[in-house]
């Protein structure tokens, strides 16, 4: 019922900044928490942010001064800006929206940092 589609992925040297977009349809948005997920090459996939349906956040401790989820519930998207880039956030980035019973996530996208 809620399908997910991230974009805004890419490659970008240290230091740099992306914004991923997260566009929700097919179900409600306004009163669901959502979130981003990574997962690099050999690890475990990795919760990164949160935002509550009220707008409160949560980060992950790599992330935190760097990062930041927002949210437009008018337009059913979720944001998550990234700042100050580091290779160790090289990795396939996903949109999460976690619903009772089940969770429902983006096809990724990928994010690279290189020199």
């Amino acid at each position: 019922q809620v399908h997910l589609v991230e974009t805004g992925g890419g490659l970008v040297q240290p230091g740099g900044s992306l914004r991923l977009s997260c566009a929700a349809s097919g179900g409600i948005f306004s009163i669901y928490t959502m979130g981003w997920y990574r997962q690099a090459p050999g690890k475990q996939r990795e919760l990164v942010a949160t935002i509550s349906s009220g707008g409160n956040t949560a980060y992950a401790d790599s992330v935190k001064g760097r990062f930041t989820i927002s949210r437009d519930n008018t337009k059913n998207t979720v944001y998550l800006q990234m700042d100050r880039l580091k290779p160790e956030d090289t990795a396939v980035y996903f949109c999460y929206a976690p619903r009772p019973g089940r969770i429902f996530w983006g096809q990724g996208t990928q994010v690279t940092v290189s020199s």
